[in-house]
């Protein structure tokens, strides 16, 4: 269990850094340099994963049973599962709706992903991975959310007075928005039925 929660420390306190204090962040930006911290964020990001997926391994041989489980939880977990990666997806395609509308696809599909691994799973080692999980990105999606309220306040008055365009106002695309289903589906495919039983070591479809 130590194991988990270190990666889980280096991997979501890596992505935590602005929830903790914007002056922080940007006080490291300053100093590292932009890409020297978007490296340290990354290599933090990978050992976590690695002690994470390590962890929860040696968690699952002598699990802490909390409830019993429900049998239904697996199907939701696979539906959220399939809708998480579609947003994830819309992260990295440019001018799609999603993206346009809820801002920040990335973290409101890791928060679907753990709701739906906590509902479909019943261990202390569950609860400590995916709650860790969700608590992160409810509270990095609110934040994200209110600092795009701030951009957008600033974005309106210097329209007002130069002229600026509004990235926000690009009409997003069809096309894009049909590579992100399909990017989504794809990844999500591709990770249920082969990666997640040889990086998890459990078959989410038996």
């Amino acid at each position: 269990m130590l194991t988990l929660i270190a990666g889980l420390v280096l991997f979501i306190g890596a992505h935590a850094v602005r929830l903790v204090s914007e002056t922080i962040r940007d006080g490291l930006v300053s100093r590292l340099g932009p890409l020297a911290y978007k490296a340290v964020v990354a290599l933090a990001s990978l050992v976590g994963l690695v002690l994470m997926v390590k962890g929860y391994g040696m968690a699952r041989a002598d699990p802490v049973a909390l409830w019993s489980p429900w049998g239904g939880g697996r199907h939701i977990a696979a539906l959220l599962s399939l809708v998480a990666f579609v947003f994830i997806a819309a992260a990295y395609v440019p001018r799609n709706t999603l993206r346009a509308r809820v801002g920040h696809p990335m973290v409101l599909g890791v928060k679907l992903w753990a709701l739906g691994h906590l509902i479909a799973n019943h261990t202390l080692a569950d609860l400590v991975l995916f709650g860790s999980f969700l608590v992160w990105a409810v509270l990095s999606f609110r934040a994200a959310r209110r600092r795009d309220s701030r951009t957008r306040a600033r974005l309106t008055e210097a329209a007002g007075k130069v002229g600026v365009v509004d990235p926000a106002t690009v009409a997003p695309s069809r096309l894009a928005d049909l590579a992100v289903i399909v990017i989504g589906v794809a990844l999500y495919g591709v990770f249920a039925f082969y990666l997640h039983a040889s990086l998890i070591g459990v078959r989410p479809f038996g």
